[in-house]
């Protein structure tokens, strides 16, 4: 498999030997490391993980493409979509992005809230990758008016006073260090990291705790039926408190959430016996989760059903569950792609417009693998457009 995947440089691989050391020498004083905790250390260990260290991730130069890096048709659609929002909650008003990326979405959003008249009191980015932060800050200094720009301040950590307005993640629950579960025997087990030969890190099951026990069982019983033996897959035990830390002071306003995923059903189908895990590498996703650690960006699907569990949990209304594809066309898509058609300077550019929607709508693509959840509390009424609540399929959670 990884005769695939093109070879790091000879820097890229001191990096992710570093890392490597540090998770040998973890697990040579304190034995097997929970995958969880190995994949929040690839991720987020400072200076050494994927999402804390200094390469470039998002774009073509990149490892992975998000709908915001396609341009800005994304990102305007959105707005069109918590625009109302914006306006019932008037000055008050503040707009919450919670991993901002390269920046492209804060810049397209922040450009087409200046057009519409419906700039929030404060951008606020919270952005747990100090390189990143430095170019976001660069790149909305560098293209946005000042005065719009003086609206974007970062955070450290979520806000603990009580704020009002709109927060946004778009692919951020699929990078929440996911715990692994597999079947042996009829015992729940959980996945976790050791050594093998030659200080090689190889995957092994060891015995659940019985919150993961008790965690899986419950899966088991929604869904009417035991796993096989030699099942495995994952689940978030800590996306419940993780809602309520990020959310829990929003007093009203909108919480929407993009990310690729399943309903629980579709999550845990039968044929799908070892997960949703995935490693992306320069454009090229595998199954290896070992293999570079610190240059590969660990991701799992999300399970919209329990992300709407929690968000009922932390005090929301569900509003609106649907795939991107809808959520896009009743969010304004074919008028923001007619605006920008009309504008364009050149046929490349039209031509740059045409696959962009392809790839946001496309069934194959982008269209139906992602899905739109969106969350009220205290706004009376719900200013949603009708389509994104007309289109409504939280029925299927």
């Amino acid at each position: 498999m990884h005769n695939r995947l093109p070879e790091p440089s000879a820097d890229e691989r001191a990096h992710s030997d570093r890392l490597l050391a540090q998770l040998r020498e973890h697990i040579a004083a304190h034995g097997p490391m929970p995958f969880a905790q190995y994949m929040e250390r690839c991720l987020y260990a400072p200076g050494l993980g994927y999402y804390s260290a200094g390469a470039t991730k998002f774009g073509e130069a990149g490892d992975f493409i998000t709908a915001p890096e396609l341009g800005e048709l994304f990102a305007r659609c959105v707005v069109h979509a918590v625009r109302g929002t914006l306006a019932q909650l008037g000055e008050a008003a503040e707009f919450l992005e919670l991993g901002a990326g390269s920046g492209a979405f804060a810049e397209a959003a922040l450009r087409a809230m200046h057009e519409a008249d419906t700039l929030p009191r404060r951008y606020a980015i919270l952005e747990p990758s100090a390189d990143l932060r430095e170019r976001q800050r660069s790149r909305l200094t560098a293209t946005l008016p000042p005065d719009v720009a003086a609206r974007v301040h970062w955070l450290d950590r979520p806000p603990t006073d009580p704020w009002r307005g709109v927060l946004f993640a778009n692919e951020v629950i699929d990078a929440l260090p996911a715990t692994r579960f597999a079947i042996r025997a009829g015992e729940v087990r959980e996945e976790c990291v050791g050594l093998g030969e030659n200080g090689r890190l190889v995957r092994e099951d060891r015995p659940a705790d019985a919150a993961l026990v008790t965690a899986v069982r419950q899966l088991e019983s929604e869904l009417g039926a035991p796993f096989e033996d030699g099942y495995r897959s994952e689940l978030l035990p800590q996306l419940a408190a993780w809602l309520q830390a990020i959310a829990g002071t929003l007093e009203a306003g909108l919480m929407l959430f993009v990310d690729y995923g399943y309903t629980r059903r579709e999550f845990y189908l039968p044929e799908r016996r070892d997960g949703t895990l995935m490693a992306h590498y320069r454009h090229r996703s595998h199954a290896d989760p070992l293999y570079l650690p610190g240059l590969n960006d660990l991701t799992a699907s999300v399970d919209f059903s329990a992300l709407a569990k929690a968000g009922v949990r932390a005090g929301f209304a569900l509003a609106s569950y649907l795939p991107q594809s809808a959520f896009l066309l009743g969010a304004g898509l074919p008028q923001a792609f007619e605006a920008a058609y009309a504008n364009a300077p050149d046929e490349a550019a039209r031509y740059r417009l045409a696959q962009q929607v392809k790839r946001l709508t496309l069934p194959e693509q982008m269209g139906e693998r992602f899905q739109a959840m969106l969350f009220a509390r205290g706004l009376d009424p719900l200013p949603l457009p009708a389509d994104l609540t007309d289109g409504d399929h939280a029925a299927r959670l």
